[in-house]
């Protein structure tokens, strides 16, 4: 009888289990069905700056700063771009010319000197920067030659270049870097803003969105604004030439199509990764938080795309009389009481933000060794929830009875369903699933 009783109490148990793991948010049948839920790549030596899915190909390009990976959904290295002179950031990819389009930095101040450390070549002499130009489908080997021109290609990004160097005045002081402006990194194409469309389908045309970077200097007022870029996504190759070390070229249109400003108070190096999300019409910002105290120091933000850009004079900015600007989404998001700002206190996003669709993402999650200094990024899947306090949650795939079998073991002393070794197996399955054995 005691037996008997054991065993029950442990039914009971298990029983217990499967409750709780069916209590947990379920994914959908349709939902990414076919996504792992974490595509992790480690051994690197620099951070993750950029991830981009390709679901044509199934797999998952990433940037580690001086490095190009393409990886499997499994996190196994398929071809990569290696000693690339510079600081490659955010990524988007283009599914329909099947090109990667990144930020690349070559720059003369401490982010340039910690690449050149890396790759023990000479710093730089001048900032220059540049969209990448990555085909895809011609990269097929592990240390693939940065300079060969049939893979990677750049377009200078010549207003970013001359914002950098320019020097202007504020308050009597000058200061060096209009706009605080510190390079380029998050990138995204995505229809107009303004222009009607939400959907990529139902654009005219696709633009690709440059981000600046921003240096996070606390005793100056004219660098509190986000730097947007807009450039006709078709007509960049026509300005795009091969890399070659030690040179340098300023190929590139000579104004974006659109240059926006979007107040959120000052960030530390800006706009990490930009991302559009079709499925909710908005552009989302990834930063590494600010440090200004006016201001509530979100780690993302976001802006819609179907609002107009307006004309009207920037704050801390003297020496520009007026720009177009955008409002942040003023639903979403948590609002600061003091400025009216709106977003995130989200940790993760700044090394990597790819929207999938159907309101998954996938999100970058970087970390470092302490001990050995490597580095690595596990992309995991998430799903984009709305809530001002809770953006995102990490999918788990708890399909429930209809579509998984749980197993469950348990001691017993006594044979059951024909099971005779004492590690007995407990199943729950789903009536189209073969039938399975009892273990030991």
């Amino acid at each position: 009888m005691k037996q008997v009783f054991d065993i029950f109490k442990r039914l009971a148990g298990a029983f217990a289990l499967a409750a709780a793991l069916l209590s947990m948010p379920a994914v959908p049948a349709h939902a990414g069905d076919n996504l792992p839920e974490h595509v992790f790549v480690g051994g690197q030596k620099q951070h993750v700056q950029g991830i981009a899915y390709d679901a044509e190909a199934d797999c998952m390009y990433m940037s580690f700063t001086s490095r190009f990976l393409k990886v499997d959904m499994q996190g196994n290295i398929l071809a990569s771009i290696d000693r690339i002179q510079g600081h490659l950031g955010a990524m988007t990819f283009d599914p329909k010319d099947r090109k990667v389009y990144a930020s690349l930095e070559c720059k003369d101040d401490i982010i340039g000197q910690g690449i050149a450390k890396v790759l023990s070549v000479d710093v730089v002499k001048q900032s220059v920067f540049y969209i990448a130009i990555i085909d895809v489908d011609k990269l097929d080997k592990i240390g693939a030659d940065p300079e060969d021109g049939e893979i990677l290609k750049t377009v200078c990004v010549r207003d970013a270049c001359a914002d950098y160097d320019a020097k202007v005045n504020v308050g009597g002081t000058d200061l060096e870097h209009r706009f605080g402006c510190s390079g380029i990194d998050g990138v995204a194409i995505a229809p107009a803003v303004g222009g009607g469309a939400t959907k990529f389908s139902d654009a005219r045309k696709l633009y690709l969105y440059v981000a600046y970077g921003i240096y996070g200097d606390l005793a100056r007022k004219d660098n509190d604004y986000q730097v947007i870029l807009k450039y006709d996504l078709a007509s960049l190759a026509k300005w795009a030439k091969p890399v070659v070390f030690g040179q340098i070229h300023v190929s590139g249109p000579k104004k974006p199509a659109a240059k926006y400003f979007v107040y959120t108070g000052n960030t530390n190096w800006g706009v990490q990764n930009l991302a559009y999300d079709e499925s909710t019409g908005n552009f989302f910002m990834a930063v590494y938080k600010g440090k200004k105290p006016e201001y509530p120091n979100y780690d993302l933000y976001a802006f819609s795309i179907g609002q107009k850009p307006f004309k009207a004079a920037l704050a801390g900015v003297p020496y520009f009389a007026s720009a177009t600007q955008l409002n942040l989404n003023d639903n979403l998001g948590v609002e600061d009481p003091a400025t009216g700002i709106r977003g995130w206190r989200f940790k993760w996003g700044s090394t990597g933000l790819n929207p999938l669709g159907d309101g998954l993402w996938y999100i970058s999650r970087n970390a470092k060794n302490k001990a050995t200094g490597v580095q690595s990024c596990d992309a995991v899947l998430y799903r984009w929830t709305g809530v001002p306090e809770t953006p995102f949650e990490e999918v788990r795939k708890y399909q429930g009875l209809l579509n998984n079998w749980f197993v469950f073991s348990f001691l017993a002393d006594m044979p059951l369903g024909g099971c005779g070794s004492k590690e007995r197996v407990f199943y729950l399955q789903a009536p189209s699933l073969p039938p399975v054995s009892c273990g030991g």
